[in-house]
């Protein structure tokens, strides 16, 4: 158990965190927050790896294996909402997806970790920026992460509201789908909206292609197939009385199949094209795969829900996957590791991941500090 003491500095660590969110790839004094901790708790540890990225090492003498442990610590472009103390002080920036928390854990386990001498290997703690724009997980590795520091296996967690409180639950199947933003910019002919047969509109078109892009997942994916196909923002035209040159969509694409994943992307650049013919305008479009379908390894998840139930922690393995990815994915590709959610607790509709009213629960902390220091030991006995 983790004694309430260093679980009320955790959570006034994780509070701070909260306050002071940084966007991907500018979590700067993030960074700096994190490394100031690790050295009073006199750990070890490397800053600027993947440009925000520290990797602390504990490790004791008897033992050549070596684990790592992740969290993630960047925030969302999100205005917060909500009014308590430790809202963020950063306008248009927001912690909304929790991994304040999961920072802040990370650091607590560490701290647990340090003080004790019942394990021997090495623990290697990887804070990694920029998981929101899918970026970090690649920067680290491309800077030879996995070389400067050898891992045979790697474990995270998320946070997930809606799950009991405390509760691990461990996947039978992938739990994080292969993610993807799109973006298509149409251009057509500005004028007057009293003459709009003198244009080319490109709103109108812009219309007409949501609804067929929309169309593709009902009528073009088998529907034993599991895709999500998004638009989530439109931009285009600056007053009521001209039709404008350009409008853009953007959207993100989800999908856990392969092949799957190529026929979408077919089937949609062949509407866009087809749409932007047949309204007059011409488009450019871009479709990333930047994604990767995230997969426990077997033994990796067995361990996973073992390091639960030794840690006292209730266990659930019927949770179905999520359509949202991690890039978590990418590190433990060919590679041993597993990635778990811990329930959050009861929250309203508007109090989910990603919204401007979400809060992470602070009484997760303790569990997921357990769960994490226990997997650690529990793999490096393995």
């Amino acid at each position: 158990m983790i004694e309430p003491k260093l679980v009320e500095q955790v959570t006034g660590w994780r509070r701070h965190l909260h306050a002071h969110p940084e966007l991907s790839g500018e979590e700067a004094k993030t960074a700096a927050f994190v490394s100031e901790q690790l050295t009073s708790l006199g750990i070890p540890h490397e800053t600027g790896i993947g440009h925000h990225g520290i990797v602390a090492t504990l490790h004791r003498p008897g033992s050549n294996r070596s684990i790592g442990l992740r969290a993630d610590m960047d925030a969302l472009p999100i205005k917060e909402a909500n009014i308590f103390p430790h809202a963020s002080r950063n306008s248009g920036v927001m912690h909304a997806c929790g991994h304040d928390g999961h920072t802040a854990a990370l650091l607590g386990a560490a701290a647990v970790l340090v003080k004790d001498d019942s394990w021997t290997g090495t623990i290697n703690l990887v804070f990694q920026p920029a998981e929101e724009n899918g970026k970090g997980a690649k920067a680290m590795i491309a800077d030879g992460l996995f070389e400067r520091y050898p891992m045979e296996k790697l474990f995270a967690w998320h946070n997930w509201p809606g799950l009991p409180l405390g509760q691990v639950a461990v996947h039978t199947r992938p739990s994080m789908a292969a993610g993807g933003d799109w973006r298509i910019e149409l251009k057509g002919l500005a004028g007057h909206a009293a003459a709009p047969h003198l244009t080319r509109d490109p709103i109108n078109a812009a219309a007409h292609l949501i609804v067929a892009l929309n169309n593709i997942v009902s009528r073009n994916v088998d529907p034993l197939e599991t895709v999500a196909l998004t638009v989530s923002m439109i931009q285009g035209g600056t007053v009521s009385n001209q039709i404008p040159e350009t409008a853009t969509i953007i959207g993100t694409l989800r999908t856990f199949d392969v092949e799957v994943r190529k026929a979408v992307i077919q089937r949609m650049s062949e509407v866009i094209e087809g749409t932007a013919a047949a309204w007059g305008v011409k488009a450019e479009y871009e479709i990333n795969s930047t994604g990767r379908v995230m997969a426990d390894t077997p033994a990796e998840a067995a361990l996973s829900v073992a390091a639960a139930d030794a840690a006292g922690l209730s266990v659930t393995r019927d949770i179905r996957p999520a359509m949202g990815g991690d890039d978590f994915a990418f590190l433990v590709e060919g590679k041993a590791g597993a990635y778990v959610l811990i329930g959050n607790g009861p929250v309203a509709e508007d109090g989910k991941l990603h919204n401007e009213r979400y809060e992470f629960n602070d009484e997760v902390l303790g569990p997921a500090m357990s769960w994490l220091t226990t997997v650690a030991k529990m793999a490096l006995r393995e």
